[in-house]
């Protein structure tokens, strides 16, 4: 028999329900002192909200989970042996004074739970669609992402407005996504490089056009390209030209220019390979009177039955902008960037032609391969002018100190990611681009060829190298620099691979 006056011990004083109260606590205490830290500074760490909004209420939620799972094996035990102790079904007797202030802490407690579950749940949210969480909480998996997303024109885009957009569905998407992600980074399953293009990636429509809008878009785009020679006083080269952009409202008017493409006046859908490269068939619907022209690849095998069966995709932004955000951009451009910003002294003999060969090269990791360009530089001018190494050193280690943040920020060997596994199929000059369909190759049934008339896109309107003038306006025809013969016959990405000549 139990005395009545002596109080039953709670079912919380077990060994399970014990560590669970340990656990809950110092996951409580150390949750409460992130939040503090991270609320308290002025920049946002990765890591500090991980723990704070992600890991550490998980790890809250399975000790309280300890707690309750401890107390009901507890009872259970009682049940089974004194079961006159402990009733089929808790007993709330408000008319207690001890049961009603259980109950009140109780509901204090719970009221308490839900107000920082809501906050944690807010944060959560709100962190893991941050910026600093998509670029550095993988920091080895994501970093060539992330470097190359804040060099780029979107740096001030969140990565969320992009890859995920507004609304729940795609968020929930995401998430499901990210989950996958999570488990291949824990087990290393994750491939190098990161592959590209990404094909469950929301539809531009609802994404690029909520800023970029091609039906108000009109006229045309001047645009001046500039490169320098690998030849000793690392000739300049520039040309303008004006891009024909074009744009507009099919409903108004006539849309035209390579806009035109976007879902305005046309339709275009194509079948192709995983990376979007080559594309095989190509189908172009004129969205006002429904008529369609399909074009074959010269040499494409495919069948009828083939095409029918096979996944189509309808062009949008991404098919040209695929590298909007995360660019990897080729040794020569970087290296003529670095020239045009006088970052890399141009009037160093051979320096263009040196630079680009010390980016081009593979190396198994970037400590590699800052240590070569601060070895093979300096080298290179010391055995070959040793007036231009004793008389400049201060322009040849600024050079070197540029050229390796170029490496940094452009190639990441640990990843085996480089501007040569993520094309940019922007223009035509180091990829396909414009090419994958514009080569005059893919032929309808009536023998009508998707054009390769440079004009179509656009107008040279000047042209020069050094001091001398190559092509002034209204002429409009390219001239290369070395007399290449017919260059219809010809792609710019046969000989400008953007690596060392």
């Amino acid at each position: 028999m139990t005395d009545e006056n002596t109080k039953t011990p709670s079912l919380a004083r077990n060994f399970l329900s014990s560590i669970g109260i340990v656990v809950a606590v110092i996951a409580l205490v150390n949750i409460g002192f992130l939040v503090f830290v991270d609320t308290g500074s002025d920049h946002s760490n990765p890591y500090v909200g991980i723990f704070a909004y992600v890991l550490l209420p998980g790890v809250l939620l399975f000790g309280l989970a300890l707690l309750f799972g401890g107390m009901l094996l507890e009872r259970r035990r009682r049940r089974l042996h004194r079961p006159d102790d402990v009733p089929a079904y808790p007993r709330i007797d408000l008319n207690d004074r001890r049961t009603r202030r259980i109950v009140g802490i109780s509901l204090v407690g719970v009221s308490i739970f839900i107000l920082i579950s809501i906050f944690g749940s807010y944060k959560a949210y709100h962190y893991t669609d941050s910026d600093a969480f998509c670029g550095t909480a993988c920091h080895t998996v994501m970093h060539p992402e992330y470097t190359a997303y804040k060099a780029s024109p979107h740096a001030r885009v969140g990565c969320v407005n992009c890859h995920i957009g507004s609304g729940a569905t795609w968020y929930v998407k995401s998430k499901m996504s990210g989950a996958y992600q999570l488990y291949s980074v824990a087990f290393n399953k994750y491939p190098r490089p990161i592959g590209t293009p990404v094909h469950n990636l929301r539809p531009a429509q609802e994404t690029c056009e909520q800023c970029h809008w091609p039906e108000k878009f009109w006229g045309a785009t001047l645009k001046v390209f500039n490169h320098f020679g690998y030849d000793e006083t690392n000739t300049p080269r520039e040309t303008r030209m004006l891009i024909k952009t074009g744009g507009g409202n099919p409903e108004r008017g006539p849309s035209v220019g390579i806009h035109s493409h976007m879902n305005l006046a046309n339709e275009v859908s194509y079948i192709s390979d995983e990376k979007r490269e080559v594309i095989q068939w190509v189908k172009v619907t004129n969205r006002k009177t429904g008529e369609s022209t399909e074009y074959f690849l010269e040499g494409s095998t495919l069948t009828p039955e083939q095409i029918a069966s096979a996944p189509k995709r309808n062009m949008d932004c991404v098919d040209c902008h695929n590298r909007p955000t995360h660019i990897y951009p080729p040794p020569d451009r970087t290296v003529d960037l670095a020239l045009l910003a006088n970052d890399i002294r141009r009037d160093l003999p051979y320096i263009k032609q040196q630079s680009v060969e010390v980016l081009s090269k593979d190396y198994a990791t970037t400590d590699e391969a800052v240590a070569n360009i601060a070895k093979q530089l300096p080298e290179y001018y010391r055995a070959n002018y040793p007036d231009v190494y004793n008389t400049r050193r201060a322009d040849l280690d600024r050079a070197v100190k540029e050229l390796q943040t170029i490496f940094k920020t452009t190639r990441f060997p640990e990843m085996k990611t480089d501007w040569r596994t993520h094309p940019d199929n922007i223009g035509h000059f180091y990829y396909p681009g414009c090419f994958r369909c514009h080569n005059d190759q893919h032929v309808s049934k009536e023998g009508k060829r998707i054009t390769k008339d440079c004009r179509a896109c656009h107008d040279i309107l000047g042209q020069r190298e050094g001091s001398v003038v190559m092509i002034e306006a209204p002429e409009g025809e390219f001239q290369h620099p070395v007399d290449l013969g017919d260059l219809h016959y010809a792609n710019c990405a046969d000989c400008h691979t953007g690596a060392s000549m």
